[in-house]
This record gives C-alpha cells, structure tokens and sequence, in this order.
C-alpha cells in the first residue's frame, strides 16, 4: 500500500506530508513552486519508505528480521547496517548498558497501556538472559548474534529517517526547509523573509503552554513516557526501561527535549538523559546542550 502524500500551499512555503513511521512525517519548504515542493515531497517520501522496510523490526523480510531469526549464525551486513550498528555499540558502551539494542525482548513481558498491571517478576527475569550487548559478537561486518536473541534500532530509526531524508532535500534544494517526523526534527534556515521556523515546546510542567523556539539550524527530539506508561499505587513506571535490570528507570522526566546539531545526536541526549533517571539534567548539563526537562 503506497503512502499518502499531501501538499498544502501556505502563506510562503509549502507543506507536505504523508503517514510513515507510526507517525504524521511532515516537510515545510520555502518555496511558493509546488510542482518542485511535490517532487521533494516523493523524494522525501521514497527515502522514508526504504528505511522503514530496511529496518523495521515489524517485518519479517528485511535485515533485522534476518539477524533474528540466524539462529546463533554469523551475517555479513551490508555498509548502511553496519554503520548503525557501530552506533549503537557507542551508545551501548557511553551509556554502561543502558541503551543496548537487544532490550526489545522486554516487550513480552511489559504493556505500557496506562493500566495498573505490572509483569510478574519473574517473566522479566525470564528475559534477562537473553538481553545484552555484550552477548553478541560482533566484527564489521560480520555480526553473531546468540539464539534466542534479537535486535531492534527502534530506539535510532526515526532520528536516523529525520537525518536522511534532510540530506537528501538538502541535496536538491538549496532554500530554508524543515522535516518534521512526529515532533523529532532538524531545519535549515533562514527563511526568505528572514524569519525562522518556530517550534513549540513544553517548558517546565506537564500540561504548561508551549513556549515557541525559534530555529534556523539543528535539530530537536524529546523524549518521555506521557503516552505509553503503567501507574499502581501512586507510582508512575516510565516505558523507558533499563536493559540491566528489566525494570524501568526510577525517577526519570516525564519528558526531555533536547536540540542538537543533528536530529540522531538530539535523539540520543533526550533518551539517554531519561535513562539517567534523576540525574538526566546534571547529564546534559554535561553535554553543553539546550534542553527542556518536565517532571
């Protein structure tokens, strides 16, 4: 089934936009030409659609669902895999474990549907075995990973779509543009008239109005539990869990949001600093980035 494409011609600039990714992927572009708006638009589209079927732990004939089902077997990767792999070990060996692509397991133990049911303890130490980077082999470009195991780069794809599909447009358009994937996003500007694009974002608490950013270069990803949570006896479990433990991190954000240079390096401060619990704003404080914490 082919995407939906939209084009919208606004006061300026042109949007476009199609569902991708479980979320509204949206494109602003200045410019007033929607023949040269819709062909970004496909352009865009297009890459969208290859990331998403590439890497998509969804599918059961792609890449990941290769290394899935190995069965303790070695695989070769192709350039594009590897590199995300690489990535991921960074994080996995930066963050001590806590981010570790192999975590994904933990879905069958735990069902963020903001009811009060908690898994038994031990269905979660049932999955522990079979959750941990360091389990894997791996030397580029062969990958081996332990029966039983599996891999998910959900916790990168969007901001790594965000990242392609902006080099991409950037490639063939040399004005200001936006891409926007459900609120993780990267601009390059200014626009014609000179202004910026603004985006809004919650400040302090949860539930306070939107304070507008003005952005004509970066990126911007937050991160946070307000839509997928449990809550029993008073207490809040995020869906952000910690591999190591298979619980989820206490005292975290409801929600970070943090802009950086590159939409996969916002991605990866917001997430890592909810991972950091109650010291994810001492965290970032360290990365020298702006960011937004609501607890």
């Amino acid at each position: 089934m082919e995407f939906q494409l939209q084009l919208t011609q606004l006061d300026g600039f042109c949007r476009v936009n199609y569902p991708a990714m479980a979320c509204l992927c949206e494109l602003l572009i200045d410019t007033t030409d929607a023949a040269l708006a819709l062909h970004l638009g496909q352009q865009a589209q297009a890459e969208t659609r290859r990331i998403e079927q590439k890497f998509s732990r969804y599918r059961d004939d792609n890449i990941i669902a290769r290394i899935n089902q190995a069965d303790g077997q070695p695989l070769t990767l192709d350039e594009e895999t590897a590199g995300l792999i690489d990535f991921a070990t960074e994080l996995w060996d930066a963050s001590e474990g806590r981010f570790d692509i192999t975590s994904g397991l933990l879905r069958h133990a735990w069902h963020f549907d903001g009811s009060d049911q908690l898994p038994a303890e031990a269905d979660v130490e049932a999955l522990l075995p079979r959750i941990g980077w360091d389990k894997v082999r791996w030397q580029r470009p062969e990958l081996q990973l332990p029966a039983g195991m599996e891999i998910d780069l959900g916790g990168i794809g969007k901001e790594y779509a965000v990242d392609k599909v902006f080099a991409l447009l950037q490639a063939e358009f040399d004005g200001a543009l936006l891409v926007n994937f459900g609120g993780d996003l990267r601009a390059h500007g200014p626009r014609r008239d000179g202004s910026a694009w603004q985006v809004g974002v919650e400040k302090v608490s949860r539930g306070q109005t939107l304070e507008l950013l003005e952005l004509s270069h970066g990126a911007l990803a937050t991160s946070g539990d307000s839509q997928r949570y449990l809550q029993r006896n008073g207490i809040r479990y995020s869906h952000i869990l910690d591999p190591r433990s298979g619980w989820p991190v206490a005292e975290a954000p409801h929600a970070v949001t943090v802009v950086a240079p590159t939409c996969i390096q916002a991605g990866v401060f917001s997430t890592l600093a909810l991972m950091m619990g109650a010291e994810a704003e001492e965290f970032l404080d360290q990365q020298d980035v702006q960011y937004w914490s609501v607890r």
